[in-house]
Protein backbone atom coordinates (compact mmCIF):
# COMPACT_ATOMS: atom_id res chain seq x y z
CA UNK A 1 0.00 0.00 0.00
CA UNK A 2 1.39 3.40 -0.71
CA UNK A 3 0.67 5.57 2.19
CA UNK A 4 2.72 8.88 1.10
CA UNK A 5 1.23 9.11 -2.03
CA UNK A 6 -2.64 8.83 -0.85
CA UNK A 7 -2.02 11.12 2.25
CA UNK A 8 -0.70 13.98 -0.33
CA UNK A 9 -3.37 13.25 -2.38
CA UNK A 10 -6.09 13.41 0.28
CA UNK A 11 -4.15 16.30 2.43
CA UNK A 12 -4.89 18.26 -1.37
CA UNK A 13 -7.88 17.48 -1.11
CA UNK A 14 -8.63 18.82 2.00
CA UNK A 15 -6.36 21.84 1.47
CA UNK A 16 -9.09 22.58 -1.99
CA UNK A 17 -12.02 22.12 0.47
CA UNK A 18 -11.10 24.28 3.60
CA UNK A 19 -10.41 26.89 0.84
CA UNK A 20 -13.83 26.29 -0.88
CA UNK A 21 -15.26 26.57 2.74
CA UNK A 22 -13.48 29.77 3.87
CA UNK A 23 -13.84 31.69 -0.06
CA UNK A 24 -15.10 35.50 0.44
CA UNK A 25 -18.50 35.15 -1.24
CA UNK A 26 -18.93 38.53 -1.70
CA UNK A 27 -17.89 40.79 -5.03
CA UNK A 28 -16.01 44.02 -4.66
CA UNK A 29 -16.41 44.39 -0.78
CA UNK A 30 -13.66 46.85 -0.51
CA UNK A 31 -15.41 48.98 -3.10
CA UNK A 32 -12.52 49.53 -4.72
CA UNK A 33 -14.22 48.81 -8.57
CA UNK A 34 -16.18 51.83 -9.61
CA UNK A 35 -17.68 52.97 -13.27
CA UNK A 36 -16.51 56.55 -13.38
CA UNK A 37 -14.42 56.89 -10.00
CA UNK A 38 -14.74 57.50 -6.69
CA UNK A 39 -15.45 60.77 -4.38
CA UNK A 40 -19.44 60.43 -6.71
CA UNK A 41 -22.65 60.31 -5.59
CA UNK A 42 -24.18 56.82 -7.03
CA UNK A 43 -26.17 56.42 -9.72
CA UNK A 44 -28.94 53.13 -10.10
CA UNK A 45 -27.07 50.66 -12.29
CA UNK A 46 -27.71 51.14 -16.12
CA UNK A 47 -28.39 55.31 -15.83
CA UNK A 48 -24.80 56.21 -15.42
CA UNK A 49 -24.48 57.13 -18.63
CA UNK A 50 -27.10 59.76 -18.26
CA UNK A 51 -25.25 61.51 -16.01
CA UNK A 52 -22.79 63.94 -18.85
CA UNK A 53 -19.27 63.43 -18.29
CA UNK A 54 -19.49 60.74 -15.33
CA UNK A 55 -20.53 62.78 -12.54
CA UNK A 56 -22.18 59.96 -11.02
CA UNK A 57 -20.23 56.37 -10.19
CA UNK A 58 -21.48 53.16 -10.05
CA UNK A 59 -20.22 49.82 -7.84
CA UNK A 60 -19.37 46.57 -9.66
CA UNK A 61 -20.92 44.37 -8.27
CA UNK A 62 -23.60 46.25 -6.15
CA UNK A 63 -26.95 48.43 -6.73
CA UNK A 64 -27.98 51.42 -5.60
CA UNK A 65 -31.51 51.92 -5.45
CA UNK A 66 -33.85 54.47 -4.21
CA UNK A 67 -36.77 53.48 -6.52
CA UNK A 68 -35.97 55.07 -9.71
CA UNK A 69 -32.27 56.41 -8.94
CA UNK A 70 -29.48 55.90 -6.62
CA UNK A 71 -30.80 57.61 -3.34
CA UNK A 72 -28.03 59.77 -1.56
CA UNK A 73 -25.39 57.40 -1.83
CA UNK A 74 -21.99 57.97 -2.60
CA UNK A 75 -18.54 56.02 -2.68
CA UNK A 76 -15.81 58.03 -1.65
CA UNK A 77 -12.41 57.81 -1.10
CA UNK A 78 -10.50 58.15 2.47
CA UNK A 79 -7.93 60.71 0.86
CA UNK A 80 -9.46 63.44 -0.84
CA UNK A 81 -13.56 62.88 1.62
CA UNK A 82 -12.47 65.42 4.07
CA UNK A 83 -11.41 68.54 1.41
CA UNK A 84 -13.06 70.06 -1.19
CA UNK A 85 -12.15 67.84 -3.98
CA UNK A 86 -14.68 65.60 -2.95
CA UNK A 87 -18.71 65.36 -4.07
CA UNK A 88 -19.58 64.83 -0.53
CA UNK A 89 -17.17 66.59 2.26
CA UNK A 90 -17.30 64.98 5.72
CA UNK A 91 -15.53 65.68 8.72
CA UNK A 92 -12.99 63.46 10.47
CA UNK A 93 -11.36 62.87 13.60
CA UNK A 94 -9.31 65.36 15.64
CA UNK A 95 -5.90 65.02 12.91
CA UNK A 96 -8.58 65.39 10.14
CA UNK A 97 -8.66 61.60 9.05
CA UNK A 98 -11.36 59.64 8.22
CA UNK A 99 -9.70 56.31 6.72
CA UNK A 100 -10.88 53.32 7.43
CA UNK A 101 -9.37 50.00 8.35
CA UNK A 102 -9.20 48.76 4.78
CA UNK A 103 -8.34 52.09 3.50
CA UNK A 104 -9.07 53.13 0.06
CA UNK A 105 -13.05 54.05 -0.87
CA UNK A 106 -15.82 53.52 1.18
CA UNK A 107 -19.62 53.57 0.61
CA UNK A 108 -21.79 56.11 2.74
CA UNK A 109 -25.03 57.25 2.82
CA UNK A 110 -27.45 60.08 4.52
CA UNK A 111 -30.32 57.78 6.65
CA UNK A 112 -32.27 60.88 6.69
CA UNK A 113 -32.21 62.10 3.39
CA UNK A 114 -33.34 59.69 0.42
CA UNK A 115 -31.31 57.19 1.85
CA UNK A 116 -31.00 54.41 -0.84
CA UNK A 117 -30.52 50.34 -0.72
CA UNK A 118 -26.84 49.06 -1.25
CA UNK A 119 -27.26 45.49 -2.23
CA UNK A 120 -25.82 42.21 -3.88
CA UNK A 121 -27.43 39.14 -4.94
CA UNK A 122 -25.12 36.59 -3.23
CA UNK A 123 -24.40 33.13 -5.20
CA UNK A 124 -23.15 29.69 -4.32
CA UNK A 125 -24.95 29.10 -1.38
CA UNK A 126 -25.90 25.88 0.50
CA UNK A 127 -28.87 25.86 1.78
CA UNK A 128 -29.06 25.44 5.58
CA UNK A 129 -25.60 26.25 5.88
CA UNK A 130 -24.85 29.10 8.26
CA UNK A 131 -22.40 32.11 6.91
CA UNK A 132 -20.57 34.91 8.86
CA UNK A 133 -21.06 38.72 7.43
CA UNK A 134 -18.15 40.82 8.93
CA UNK A 135 -17.73 45.07 7.76
CA UNK A 136 -16.42 47.93 9.10
CA UNK A 137 -18.90 51.21 9.88
CA UNK A 138 -18.88 54.39 11.08
CA UNK A 139 -20.84 57.90 11.60
CA UNK A 140 -19.58 61.16 10.07
CA UNK A 141 -21.20 64.63 9.79
CA UNK A 142 -20.82 66.63 6.60
CA UNK A 143 -18.50 69.24 6.57
CA UNK A 144 -20.67 72.96 6.78
CA UNK A 145 -23.47 71.61 8.92
CA UNK A 146 -23.65 71.32 12.98
CA UNK A 147 -25.23 69.54 15.89
CA UNK A 148 -25.08 66.10 17.32
CA UNK A 149 -26.07 62.93 16.11
CA UNK A 150 -27.27 60.27 17.51
CA UNK A 151 -28.95 56.65 17.09
CA UNK A 152 -27.69 55.93 13.75
CA UNK A 153 -26.91 52.49 12.22
CA UNK A 154 -27.03 49.76 9.26
CA UNK A 155 -30.21 47.88 8.85
CA UNK A 156 -28.60 44.80 6.98
CA UNK A 157 -30.73 42.26 5.36
CA UNK A 158 -29.96 38.94 3.95
CA UNK A 159 -32.76 36.70 2.75
CA UNK A 160 -35.87 37.31 4.63
CA UNK A 161 -33.31 38.23 7.88
CA UNK A 162 -33.29 41.68 9.26
CA UNK A 163 -30.13 42.71 11.77
CA UNK A 164 -29.30 45.84 12.52
CA UNK A 165 -25.67 46.96 13.54
CA UNK A 166 -24.91 48.77 17.34
CA UNK A 167 -25.95 52.57 17.27
CA UNK A 168 -23.49 54.95 16.67
CA UNK A 169 -23.76 58.58 18.25
CA UNK A 170 -21.17 61.39 17.71
CA UNK A 171 -20.86 65.33 19.29
CA UNK A 172 -20.89 68.25 16.75
CA UNK A 173 -18.68 68.20 14.46
CA UNK A 174 -17.49 64.72 15.48
CA UNK A 175 -16.82 61.68 14.27
CA UNK A 176 -17.59 57.88 16.13
CA UNK A 177 -14.18 56.03 14.40
CA UNK A 178 -14.50 52.26 12.56
CA UNK A 179 -16.09 49.62 14.13
CA UNK A 180 -16.28 46.10 13.52
CA UNK A 181 -19.31 44.29 12.90
CA UNK A 182 -20.07 40.50 12.18
CA UNK A 183 -23.42 38.64 11.81
CA UNK A 184 -24.42 35.39 10.86
CA UNK A 185 -27.25 34.35 8.84
CA UNK A 186 -28.49 30.49 7.23
CA UNK A 187 -29.15 30.12 4.16
CA UNK A 188 -32.75 29.40 2.46
CA UNK A 189 -31.88 29.12 -1.07
CA UNK A 190 -29.09 29.21 -2.94
CA UNK A 191 -29.13 32.41 -3.56
CA UNK A 192 -29.64 35.27 -1.25
CA UNK A 193 -29.79 39.25 -1.55
CA UNK A 194 -27.52 40.53 0.35
CA UNK A 195 -29.10 44.80 1.51
CA UNK A 196 -27.95 47.75 3.80
CA UNK A 197 -29.81 50.69 4.77
CA UNK A 198 -28.79 53.50 6.57
CA UNK A 199 -31.16 54.26 9.48
CA UNK A 200 -31.48 56.63 12.27
CA UNK A 201 -33.00 59.66 13.59
CA UNK A 202 -30.48 62.55 14.40
CA UNK A 203 -33.11 66.00 14.34
CA UNK A 204 -30.38 68.26 12.32
CA UNK A 205 -27.03 67.45 11.93
CA UNK A 206 -26.62 65.56 8.21
CA UNK A 207 -25.39 62.14 9.77
CA UNK A 208 -23.63 59.52 7.36
CA UNK A 209 -23.38 56.12 7.65
CA UNK A 210 -20.04 54.86 6.17
CA UNK A 211 -19.25 50.98 4.96
CA UNK A 212 -16.16 49.06 4.03
CA UNK A 213 -14.68 45.59 4.08
CA UNK A 214 -17.53 43.91 3.53
CA UNK A 215 -16.87 39.73 3.80
CA UNK A 216 -19.06 36.73 3.57
CA UNK A 217 -17.61 33.55 4.20
CA UNK A 218 -19.29 29.79 4.79
CA UNK A 219 -19.11 29.49 8.88
CA UNK A 220 -18.89 25.54 8.33
CA UNK A 221 -15.66 24.31 10.33
CA UNK A 222 -13.50 22.10 7.90
CA UNK A 223 -10.69 20.13 9.46
CA UNK A 224 -7.24 21.79 8.72
CA UNK A 225 -4.89 19.84 5.87
CA UNK A 226 -2.21 19.26 8.82
CA UNK A 227 -4.92 17.58 10.85
CA UNK A 228 -6.78 15.76 8.56
CA UNK A 229 -3.40 14.05 7.43
CA UNK A 230 -2.24 13.38 10.95
CA UNK A 231 -5.69 11.89 11.48
CA UNK A 232 -5.36 9.96 8.26
CA UNK A 233 -2.01 8.64 8.87
CA UNK A 234 -3.03 7.56 12.31
CA UNK A 235 -5.86 5.12 10.17
CA UNK A 236 -3.34 4.39 8.03
CA UNK A 237 -0.29 3.01 10.73
CA UNK A 238 -3.75 1.31 12.31
CA UNK A 239 -4.39 -0.76 9.55
CA UNK A 240 -0.68 -1.79 9.22
CA UNK A 241 -0.44 -2.93 12.15
CA UNK A 242 -3.54 -4.66 11.89
CA UNK A 243 -2.54 -6.44 8.66
CA UNK A 244 1.35 -7.12 10.36
CA UNK A 245 -0.99 -8.98 13.38
CA UNK A 246 -2.47 -10.68 10.74
CA UNK A 247 0.58 -11.71 8.75
CA UNK A 248 1.63 -13.29 11.76
CA UNK A 249 -1.16 -15.41 12.79
CA UNK A 250 -0.97 -16.88 9.49
CA UNK A 251 2.81 -17.56 10.15
CA UNK A 252 1.81 -19.15 13.21
CA UNK A 253 -1.04 -21.35 11.97
CA UNK A 254 1.16 -22.65 9.22
CA UNK A 255 3.98 -23.38 11.86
Amino acid sequence: MRIKPVLLSLSALAAFAAGAAHANLIVNGNFEQTSYGSNKQLAANGLTAAFSGGTRSTLSGWTSSNGGDGGYNFVLNAATATTTSSALRLKGDSAGGIASPNGGNFFASDPLYYPGTLSQTISGLTVGTSYLLTFDYALAQQSGFNGPNSNDFWQVSFGNDVLTTAPLSSSDGSFSGWKSASMSFTATGVSEVLSFLAKGSSPGAPPFMLLDSVAMKAATTVPEPSTLSMLLGGVCVAGLLARRRRHNNDKHRQA
